[in-house]
């Protein structure tokens, strides 16, 4: 088609652009899926849907889409230009005019609508809004002068991202600052507002590179598509951050070192840093914060405890503020100790700081004028709620739920729950409720006065003990949870050593809904986790690590599982625990084999059966299976045999039925792969009556998505399909999104066979970017394969011949020999319809070569 798109003319709105290209696209007669159709041959991503929406709407679409829908039209360079240039006009003149609005009237600037990468998908077409701004504080004053210098620096015309530097002493208010600051102009950033917690006045403060990952995956990076090097996250980062308006919040920072990679580049970012030290290497505006006026310290007073107090007794009012040298967190401890106690009079706390005086005096900035304060409200508790505060400061998680203090006081969690009462009643520990659980924290600097007091009055055994029980208790509760999962083909192996847990009554309520629990307590747990692994109790944090095996493979958290399970080998190999070496070889070979890491699945399965005899049985077998199972991927035949079949006489011997499920299953799959159908239907048949007898629902659907592929070899399409979807019920139901897309996938192939290829081709769309977001690489060649034979029963062989040479090259690379054959046979059908010969023999002559049996090692 020649350039003749009509050009636009006289546009002056984005409501005349929109129309203008309404006028493009009537001109072509082409319909949505016409012009999808044109841009993928362009190499572009035109979604029907997307296209239809953005052109009934008065908004400027997204500069992508408005080049791809030009192009798919017929439209050369310099047309298209034009197009462009009065889209960059009309962008710029709406961010003009938008900047000129109050802050309640702005919109976002339009578009914002990033055009999808690849085929018609349900995947959003904008990445989340996300906002991880903690809630706004209610008694904040003063700083009204910063507070409106700040606001308007971020609301300023963009020209670059802009960086606020807020610093002062410990206790002066910089985060309540930063929040409420963030909340203020958060619709200037209409792209989400991130924030994190440096922790830059503890021992530790957050490594940047663990930080990128929170953002990322807030800002839509899913699973196993975070990148794991920490060059590749700031790049990754940067990228999703050029063309969006965010503010990032970095709050308590250590240095400039630990937030440079942290702050944002785009044009319409911009940050606020908060931290104790000046941060000199930082570039960006300087926004020191001071300690309050005296006017300002009795108005916080005031709102605290009550107006009338204050007034009542103002001279005492004012000794209480001047002795707290006016530092906000320590007038906020002392009007919450007098905000909790009605019946003390102010001259009574005046008498009391007065005491003090000295240590106020001689630090009355900084963290020793804040431990004063603490210490006011520390020893107005009983014995029992200081001895609560000491062991919650040892934690080094960033919240906790009554259950954990149980656990470090030997107690019920009705009675750390009314300790925890009495805590937040002093704001000493503050309630951080989430997803309708009760979940508490503490501020840094009470976690730092406290853990001072633990360490000087507290032995070291006593704080072991606690601790350990708080392992035990954290070990027991992923146990229980797992085994009601029931997800994993290890069985359910309970750990040897004895450890403390919860009454029955309790775990039963905490496990009402074991995925939930393991959602709400996840971050909990791998803190716990890790921090045991630098104690005395290694192996009970190892089992614990062990025991998230099912939770981190249900719902994809490649990175944690890796981290932590790696952490944990390390310190069990140090002390000399072979069975829990044993138990995270076999974990650790389980996600390399998710991930189609072949040869390292094969290392950790072999390194956990030779730990030696002294191992739990349980774990033998299905590291065996699991072993079996990576050389039937390797087309390893002989060995997969032997390998399943010893895995089914330990699983036999040891009761452990969900490991004999899965070796039966995968002796069934050789069978399959080698084209015996009759055996392959008959053990299906029998695992899934098998897993349904013991309710191993993950074994169930394994079964299911077997019997469909048997089904589909035999060309019985109507049996797989159901096959097929029964599977992705049951992987739905529990909450794995990656056995769905095993099942849906394949469902797509089938459908395209029986002659629906419009439902078939977008099952495997589905399929594809879900295989994507995991970074699941056999599961995107399936899904290119299933596309492939969609395009070829399409008439389209080159298209076809496209998509089968990419799943090709996929399971070339991951060394896949029964499924490279198996897509080498597809592409050599589409080399024979498109007329190339000598592509198809060399196809069908590798395909042949790879169908010889495979050396067993």
């Amino acid at each position: 088609m020649t350039d003749s798109v009509p050009g636009p003319d006289r546009v002056r709105t984005p409501e005349e652009f929109v129309a203008g290209l309404r006028q493009v696209k009537a001109w072509t007669g082409l319909s949505y899926r016409d012009l999808a159709r044109r841009a993928r041959a362009n190499g572009d991503v035109l979604p029907a849907s997307t296209v239809a929406s953005a052109l009934n709407r008065a908004s400027l679409p997204n500069l992508e889409l408005v080049t791809a829908l030009l192009r798919a039209c017929g439209g050369g360079p310099e047309t298209t230009g034009r197009w462009i240039s009065v889209w960059q006009e009309l962008a710029r003149s709406a961010a003009d005019r938008w900047q000129g609005l109050a802050p309640a009237e702005q919109q976002p600037v339009a578009g914002a609508e990033p055009a999808r990468t690849d085929g018609p998908s349900p995947a959003p077409e904008r990445l989340p809004s996300p906002c991880l701004l903690p809630p706004d504080r209610q008694h904040f004053v003063g700083r009204a002068t910063e507070f409106a210098a700040a606001c308007e620096l971020l609301r300023a015309s963009p020209g670059g991202p802009t960086t606020l530097l807020v610093t002062g002493p410990a206790g002066v208010g910089k985060t309540t600052f930063a929040v409420r600051l963030g909340h203020a102009v958060a619709a200037h950033f209409p792209d989400g507002q991130l924030y994190v917690d440096l922790h830059g006045a503890g021992p530790e403060p957050a490594a940047p590179a663990a930080v990128l990952g929170t953002f990322l995956r807030a800002l839509g990076v899913r699973g196993g598509t975070l990148p794991a090097e920490p060059a590749d996250r700031v790049d990754l980062y940067r990228t999703l951050l050029a063309r969006r308006r965010v503010l990032v919040v970095l709050d308590n920072a250590a240095n400039a070192r630990q937030v440079e990679v942290l702050l944002p580049n785009g044009s319409g970012c911009a940050a606020v840093v908060t931290g104790r030290t000046t941060l000199a290497e930082l570039e960006g505006v300087r926004m020191p914060l001071g300690v309050l006026g005296r006017e300002q310290a009795l108005t916080l007073l005031g709102r605290m405890v009550g107006e009338e107090r204050t007034r009542a007794e103002p001279e005492s009012a004012t000794a209480i503020v001047d002795t707290c040298g006016r530092l906000p967190l320590a007038v906020w401890v002392v009007g919450a100790r007098l905000a909790a106690r009605p019946h003390w009079s102010l001259s009574a706390m005046a008498r009391a700081l007065g005491d003090e005086h000295r240590k106020l005096d001689e630090l009355v900035v900084g963290d020793i004028a804040v431990r004063a304060s603490l210490e006011l409200s520390y020893h107005g508790l009983d014995p029992r709620a200081r001895y609560a505060l000491r062991l919650l400061s040892l934690l080094d998680a960033p919240d906790f739920a009554p259950w954990a203090l149980a656990a470090l006081l030997d107690t019920a969690p009705v009675a750390a729950e009314r300790l925890l009462d009495d805590l937040v009643e002093v704001h000493l520990v503050e309630p951080e409720p989430r997803d309708g659980t009760a979940r508490y924290r503490l501020h840094d600097l009470v976690r730092a006065f406290a853990r001072e007091r633990a360490l000087r009055d507290d032995p070291p055994a006593r704080r072991a003990e606690a601790l350990e029980r708080l392992l035990g208790a954290s070990l027991h509760l992923a146990e229980t949870a797992a085994a009601r999962l029931s997800a994993d083909f290890q069985g359910i192996g309970k750990h040897r050593t004895p450890h403390w847990s919860l009454p029955a009554g309790d775990v039963e309520q905490l496990l009402a809904e074991p995925l939930t629990f393991f959602d709400v307590e996840h971050a909990f747990l791998l803190a716990i986790g890790e921090q045991g692994l630098d104690g005395p109790a290694v192996g009970l944090a190892a089992g614990l690590a062990t025991a998230l095996t099912t939770f981190f493979q249900i719902r994809s958290h490649f990175d944690d599982w890796y981290r932590l399970q790696d952490r944990a080998l390390v310190a069990a190999r140090a002390a000399g625990d072979r069975m829990a070496s044993a138990k995270l070889h076999r974990a650790l070979g389980e996600r390399a084999t998710i991930l189609d890491r072949y040869e390292e699945a094969v290392k950790h399965f072999e390194r956990s059966l030779e730990c030696g005899p002294d191992t739990d049985p349980t774990y033998t077998a299905s590291a065996t299976a699991g072993l079996a199972y990576v050389h039937r991927l390797l087309g390893r035949y002989d060995s997969a045999t032997t390998y399943f079949t010893r895995a089914i006489e330990l699983a036999v011997s040891t009761g452990n039925v969900n490991c004999l499920i899965y070796a039966s299953n995968g002796l069934g799959v050789v069978q399959l792969e080698r084209g015996e159908f009759a055996g392959a239907l008959d053990r299906f048949t029998r695992c899934l009556h098998l897993s349904r007898e013991v309710g191993y629902r993950p074994g169930e659907a394994q079964a299911y998505r077997c019997l469909g592929q048997t089904h589909r070899a035999l060309g019985e399409y109507d049996l797989a399909a159901g096959h097929f979807a029964q599977a992705a019920a049951i992987s739905a139901s529990l909450g794995d999104r990656l056995a769905v897309t095993h099942a849906k996938c394949w469902l797509g192939d089938v459908r395209v066979r029986q002659g629906r290829p419009g439902e078939g081709r977008r099952l495997l769309a589905e399929s594809l970017w879900t295989y994507r977001e995991f970074a699941n690489a056999w599961g995107e060649a399936a899904a290119l394969y299933g596309l492939a034979g969609a395009q070829l029963a399409a008439g389209r062989p080159a298209r076809a011949r496209a998509r089968a040479l990419a799943a090709v090259r996929i399971w070339r690379g991951i060394g896949a020999p029964y499924w490279l054959a198996t897509g080498l046979e597809l592409l050599a059908e589409a080399c024979r319809a498109d007329e190339d010969e000598p592509a198809e023999r060399a196809a069908l002559a590798e395909a042949r070569a790879l169908r010889e049996p495979q050396p067993t090692a």
